[in-house]
């Protein structure tokens, strides 16, 4: 506020404001992984208002929105890399005794806990269904 930074205290005013109104519903303190669920959704957010807003060829606004993205995205935990994630990925398969694509959601339950907050949910459902195809081919040799 000191620094006269409009957008940042509007960025961080309404992720304070989403946490709370979670705390509300809630009604009571919500725990450190669930603010980053919060954060999470308010960054998926302006990913979904940018996708629209450059669709519709309005770069200013996107520019904008990118802006609030990027200040709430860095009160969150350090995103994972791809390699990382498929580590991860690969062990929770393992430790999951996963077989199959069918096997999905068994591997999805070892691996949120673990990588909440520090990958996009549609990333990791990817990288799940990619190396259990690969691996359900590898097992039955097509």
């Amino acid at each position: 506020m000191r620094e006269r930074d409009d957008l940042r205290r509007d960025s961080l005013r309404m992720a304070v404001a989403a946490v709370y109104n979670n705390q509300k519903q809630a009604r009571r303190e919500l725990s450190d992984d669930e603010v980053v669920g919060v954060l999470m959704r308010e960054v998926k957010a302006r990913r979904e208002t940018i996708e629209a807003l450059h669709g519709a060829g309005r770069a200013e606004d996107v520019s904008q929105e990118q802006a609030k993205l990027d200040i709430i995205a860095a009160y969150l935990p350090q995103q994972l890399s791809g390699e990382e994630l498929d580590a991860m990925v690969a062990a929770a398969i393992d430790e999951s005794g996963a077989t199959s694509p069918r096997d999905m959601g068994r591997v999805m339950a070892v691996l949120m806990p673990r990588v909440r907050g520090r990958a996009q949910g549609k990333q990791i459902s990817e990288a799940v269904a990619r190396q259990l195809a690969r691996r359900d081919l590898a097992k039955h040799g097509h």
